[in-house]
């Protein structure tokens, strides 16, 4: 089924997600509520430090400059601060004038609630049980596990995704999971010609995907890559459910195994989503990444 078209692209974040505001965190571990909220009005005019995803936001804010006013992306702040501590986000915000509009300060209570009323395609956030219920709503999400921004500074933008779990459902992973190798490599094997069911960033992979096609092939702002353990003779499932599903991706890297690093590094990624807690940590010096808490990977 082909995707329905798309309007407008818009991605929610968190405020701990675009900024770094870890200095600010300790004081609410140490001292309490009333003592960050004033360290927040103390220093509100004080611009915070760029977050893990900001690099991201930025280069997706600025593809609005080669788009139409029928086709854009937007940004939205939603923050556990209230309006008056927010006031320092939002300064910041002004201050590397990023054009971020809407946003929803919720006093200590979850912002996922509104992730569905502003219309968003995807939530990074760095609170895991957030992320947990966008997906549990049926919006691409990850929680940010990244220990520093990813370095590339080039004007396109590149996404990595993992597979199982993540573009696709983890119907193949239980069985890897339950029976092993051998039985994952033959279960694919005679399912090849079957689709695979999509995963939470399906959805997400077919909005950059109508993106990636305003712009000539050769000059796209967007690129995609697979990035998945998968080797030979499982690849052949993948290739005919993209080809089913109608959506090109751009870089396939099949790795049998092999750590994920080193090719996310060549690969030079903005940003990489895996459901796998051990391949984002590995990645996360090197690569904004994001942990998917979504399959049988990341059942307790």
């Amino acid at each position: 089924m082909a995707p329905k078209q798309l309007d407008k692209l818009v991605i929610a974040i968190s405020s701990r997600a675009l900024f770094d505001l870890d200095d600010a965190h300790k004081v609410y571990e140490q001292q309490g509520l009333a003592a960050y909220s004033q360290y927040q009005i103390d220093n509100e005019h004080v611009p915070l430090e760029p977050g893990t995803a900001f690099s991201v936001v930025r280069k997706l804010l600025g593809l609005n400059d080669s788009l139409s006013a029928a086709m854009q992306v937007e940004v939205v702040l939603l923050s556990r601060n209230s309006a008056d501590t927010g006031l320092r986000v939002f300064n910041s915000i002004e201050h590397y004038g990023l054009p971020i509009t809407r946003a929803a300060f919720c006093g200590g209570e979850s912002p996922w609630r509104y992730i569905n009323a502003f219309g968003c395609q995807l939530f990074l956030s760095a609170e895991p049980g957030d992320v947990r219920k966008a997906l549990e709503n049926q919006v691409a999400a990850a929680t940010l596990v990244s220990r520093q921004r990813s370095g590339n500074e080039d004007q396109q933008l590149r996404f990595a995704f993992d597979g199982d779990a993540v573009l696709f459902s983890d119907e193949a992973e239980q069985i890897f999971k339950r029976d092993g190798l051998e039985a994952f490599t033959a279960s694919e094997r005679a399912a090849r010609h079957e689709p695979l069911q999509g995963g939470p960033f399906k959805q997400f992979l077919a909005s950059l995907q109508q993106l990636q096609q305003v712009f000539p092939a050769d000059q796209a702002p967007i690129r995609t890559a697979l990035v998945t353990a998968r080797s030979a003779p499982a690849h052949e499932r993948v290739i005919r459910t993209l080809r089913a599903w109608d959506i090109r991706i751009d870089e396939s890297i099949f790795l049998g195994g092999l750590d994920k690093t080193d090719f996310l590094k060549a690969y030079r990624a903005d940003v990489f989503f895996d459901d796998q807690q051990a391949h984002c940590e590995r990645a996360a010096d090197h690569v904004t990444t994001g942990h998917v808490p979504h399959g049988v990977a990341n059942v307790d």
